[in-house]
């Protein structure tokens, strides 16, 4: 084998091994699509408190 046709495959392994590293690293910081809650239900959770929707601000006022 000659030298140039080493360098190439010891880049090659060297490329590979690193798309396998990135491709593990971006897979363990995201979820799976599937395992989260519906962008509706994740908003009515966030903003639509109990307490805040059942006090009318109209009524507090008195003349």
């Amino acid at each position: 084998m000659s030298r140039s046709k080493r360098i190439f495959l010891i880049i090659c392994v060297l490329f590979f091994l690193g798309l396998v590293y990135l491709s593990y690293d971006i897979s363990s910081k995201t979820t799976f699509p599937g395992s989260k809650s519906q962008l509706k239900e994740r908003l009515k959770k966030q903003y639509l408190k109990p307490d805040s929707a059942q006090k009318d601000s109209s009524q507090t006022i008195q003349r």
